[in-house]
């Protein structure tokens, strides 16, 4: 098959080095600046507690156009990225090609069903539509990943732990295409899975998500410091439980994973209840290097949501416009400082 990562940064040079790794299907490469010129020079080289290897795409570009028509696209581009990349993703995709998006969060494709209820676009994340329109939401499948990675310099990506990779369709069920994909990823030495809610696999996330990457993003303190502090740790416990009181307003039951959530910066983020590295979640990198942060699909879209179903989120509240501050702070210094 023919499979394009379209973004090559922490999660998506990970899932690119697995895939060439495998030498199971041609595996293309869209990136930009300097890690493209990284990978151009010398393929991706993923460091590992295990392994290091050193692996080189079919083509790494800039241009999507410049790509034959994909079988499989993986998005791993930050959601704030994708609308403007939205017509270079639906230019990659063949016929019958599929986009799976593995970002944080809600996303853009939330209120497609399949056939009988076809939604509409979601303004926080996909404000002119430009992702429902051109991509379509009937092309995307949805995901959830719990991989820890980061860019240690363009062209080297560090895996530092978890791999579990939950794929579903936004109309749910298990189709043909999710099996196919889910099966090449696991292929690749992923733990993949297919999901018949991944709606809820996307709230249980965001459990972990929300809380870790605020209150990391704004302390710059890795996910096993905020253990330290009984306030910070109140407040991230108190986020679990709006972010699963908004879940279960919208139908989402999450009381089976709850704890889990809790114990994560007791276990430094691990997943499968050991400890583990320190690990500094997405937003925490993010702001530390002046990038944009993924603030809407991760908490904004969830205070969207429990405004419309009247559910109470004042520590989500206070939490979101710090962090938006941050951003818009974050960009107009990286500005200033352009010669």
């Amino acid at each position: 098959m023919r499979l394009c990562v379209f973004g090559a940064g922490a999660v998506g040079g990970y899932l690119a080095a697995r895939l060439l790794a495998s030498r199971q299907h041609e595996v293309s490469v869209v990136a930009r600046g300097e890690q493209l010129r990284a990978i151009a020079a010398g393929g991706i080289t993923l460091v590992t507690p295990e392994e290091t290897l050193v692996v080189r795409p079919a083509l790494v570009t800039d241009r999507a156009q410049a790509l034959p028509p994909q079988d499989v696209v993986f998005v791993t581009l930050k959601a704030h990225s994708q609308p403007a990349a939205a017509q270079d993703m639906a230019a990659l995709l063949g016929p019958a090609g599929t986009a799976v998006f593995l970002n944080n969060g809600i996303p853009w494709w939330w209120h497609h069903r399949g056939p009988a209820v076809p939604g509409e676009p979601l303004p926080l994340l996909d404000p002119t539509g430009a992702l429902w329109n051109a991509v379509r939401p009937q092309r995307a499948l949805g995901g959830v990943v719990y991989s820890a990675n980061e860019v240690l310099r363009p062209g080297v990506v560090q895996h530092t732990a978890n791999n579990r990779w939950v794929l579903g369709e936004p109309g749910g069920g298990l189709s043909q295409r999710l099996r196919v994909i889910t099966g090449l990823l696991c292929g690749a030495g992923l733990n993949a899975e297919a999901g018949p809610d991944i709606r809820t696999e996307v709230w249980a996330k965001l459990l972990r998500n929300a809380p870790m990457n605020a209150l990391c993003a704004l302390t710059r303190l890795p996910v096993n410091q905020l253990a330290f502090e009984p306030a910070l740790l109140g407040m991230y416990e108190a986020v679990i439980d709006e972010v699963a009181a908004v879940a279960a307003a919208h139908g989402a039951d999450l009381s089976d994973r709850i704890a889990v959530a809790k114990s994560a910066p007791r276990l430094g983020a691990a997943v499968d209840g050991r400890a583990a590295p320190v690990i500094r979640p997405s937003m925490l990198q993010d702001t530390v290097l002046r990038r944009g942060m993924e603030i809407e699909p991760i908490l904004g879209q969830v205070q969207a949501f429990a405004r419309a179903a009247g559910t109470a989120c004042p520590v989500l509240d206070l939490l979101l416009p710090l962090l938006r501050g941050l951003d818009r702070s974050a960009g107009f210094t990286a500005a200033c400082a352009r010669p």
